[in-house]
């Protein structure tokens, strides 16, 4: 049998074969293949599913099954993007979709990477308001805020949440990464973030970066 290839693990994501994803990342990694081109797969696939349900052509369930993919390769991928040896602890990361998308697919990936990786990472959830994100923040010291959104629909929140931190005086404490598929360099500007990730090994990496560099 072939080795799986990336585009195997793209249409297994968008024709919801869920008993094949597993199976074709074990393939990949056996390969030796960069782990953060899984990832880019992977975001891909969910491009196009978020594209599709912007346009009505996928529904709630396909989502919600993508999103369960999502976590099983995570969970197959995270310990090969790289994470402590025992001796080092990361900070934190704050992490939530902001107000207005309910969506967890990408959030819950990066989520999982980091925690594998060896962050804290604070889950809000989804539809997190701006307020949410600043009262999290307060009294605690050195985490990095990761914002969320699948929607184009997300980009005013997310800079009315930059806003918000920036406004309770806590925006020289810490860092803010956005993220989703719709995001770009860009929208990382306009919503006034440090930086984006277009995927969730871009995001280990900043925040791994931000960390080593004393940033936190």
């Amino acid at each position: 049998m072939a080795p799986s290839s990336l585009d195997d693990l793209t249409n297994a994501i968008l024709e919801i074969r869920e008993d094949d994803v597993p199976r074709i990342v074990e393939s990949l990694l056996a390969t030796g293949i960069d782990p953060s081109m899984i990832i880019g797969a992977c975001r891909e696939a969910m491009s196009v599913v978020g594209k599709r349900f912007e346009a009505g052509e996928a529904f709630i369930p396909e989502l919600m099954m993508a999103g369960e993919m999502m976590k099983t390769v995570a969970a197959q991928v995270g310990p090969h993007l790289g994470g402590r040896d025992g001796s080092q602890t990361f900070g934190c990361v704050l992490l939530g979709t902001v107000k207005g998308d309910i969506h967890d697919i990408g959030k819950d990936l990066v989520g999982s990477i980091l925690e594998a990786a060896g962050f804290e990472v604070i889950d809000l959830g989804v539809d997190v308001p701006p307020e949410r994100f600043v009262a999290a923040l307060e009294g605690r010291d050195g985490c990095t805020v990761a914002l969320s959104c699948l929607l184009t629909t997300g980009f005013e929140s997310m800079r009315d949440t930059v806003a918000a931190i920036t406004k309770a005086g806590l925006r020289d404490r810490v860092k803010v990464m956005v993220g989703g598929a719709p995001v770009t360099k860009q929208i990382c500007e306009y919503v006034a973030a440090d930086d984006w990730g277009a995927d969730a090994a871009t995001a280990l990496a900043l925040a791994k970066s931000w960390f080593d560099g004393g940033a936190q």
